[in-house]
């Protein structure tokens, strides 16, 4: 069982940054790839970024490609999402997940942490 909790979402303006962190407990955190997902009102979930489980490899949704970077501590079971340059359109609640298969969600979530973007 692996449990996760992210933190770091608020207000930011447009062209703000934002980082969030996923912090797991259980001791097979470090075994897994992980990633981020995002939901917003009356949208469907969408997947933001991936990481492999040495965090060698990052993979991202063409909608943040450039913008955001994934990262992850195993020694600190925790995973992060850089969030640079962000848009209204980023406005959404963010849930850290694993394991991950390319961009497809497993069956470990968190409870998610809103990011709400001002124009």
């Amino acid at each position: 069982q692996v449990q996760l909790v992210e933190s770091g979402g608020g207000l930011v303006q447009a062209g703000g940054s934002l980082r969030l962190s996923c912090v797991a407990s259980g001791r097979t955190f470090s075994n897994y790839a992980m990633g981020w997902f995002r939901q917003a009102p009356g949208k469907e979930r969408e997947f933001v970024a991936g990481i492999s489980w040495r965090g060698r490899t990052t993979y991202y949704g063409d909608s943040v490609k450039g913008r955001f970077t994934i990262s992850r501590d195993n020694a600190k079971n925790t995973m992060y999402l850089q969030m640079n340059s962000l848009k209204p359109e980023d406005t959404a609640a963010y849930y850290c997940n694993g394991p991950v298969v390319a961009r497809e969600a497993g069956n470990y979530w968190g409870q998610g942490t809103q990011v709400t973007v001002s124009s």
